[in-house]
């Protein structure tokens, strides 16, 4: 993995491979706390479920229980060392839908963390303080991560993913 830093709120990660995507995963569940939100954008078949999977494998929840969540838009998975409520927004309707599914429950919450695949789709009223990663798909297996903090709790979040060796 290459990375490189953007200004001072963002961090670039080049993933030559799925096993460094992982990597990746088991690097922020070192780092990441309940009530953070974390945002993840790309195309279809970017990586988005895949860094979460390998995510949510660190922090103790089997990675058999994580699929994308295309068909149920939450998930919820509380066996491992933070409770993690996972969305994916992307057949969701308006901005409305999400609400309705109790959205801003887990999103204003001190506990949880929440994962929110298409993020782009309800970002009006995602919490401003979050850490956003977009994903762009480089290569066969290979992807790069922007991650951008918005506020204190992921600026911390996103110093000490700088300190990692990635």
């Amino acid at each position: 993995m290459k990375d490189s830093y953007g200004g001072h709120h963002i961090r670039t990660v080049d993933c030559e491979d799925e096993a460094a995507t992982d990597c990746l995963g088991r690097c922020l569940a070192d780092i990441v706390e309940g009530g953070l939100v974390i945002t993840l954008d790309g195309e279809l078949g970017s990586g988005k479920t895949r860094l979460v999977r390998s995510l949510c494998d660190s922090l103790g929840v089997g990675p058999n229980q994580v699929n994308s969540p295309t068909f149920v838009i939450l998930q919820f998975y509380t066996d491992g060392r933070v409770p993690i409520a996972h969305f994916d927004t992307y057949r969701l309707a308006d901005v409305d839908e999400f609400l309705a599914i109790g959205a801003d429950e887990y999103l204003n919450s001190t506990e949880w963390l929440c994962l929110v695949e298409w993020a782009n789709r309800v970002e009006e009223i995602l919490p401003e303080d979050r850490l956003r990663i977009r994903i762009t798909q480089t290569g066969v297996g290979s992807r790069r991560f922007e991650f951008e903090a918005g506020g204190d709790r992921s600026e911390l979040v996103l110093k000490k993913l700088r300190t990692e060796s990635i």
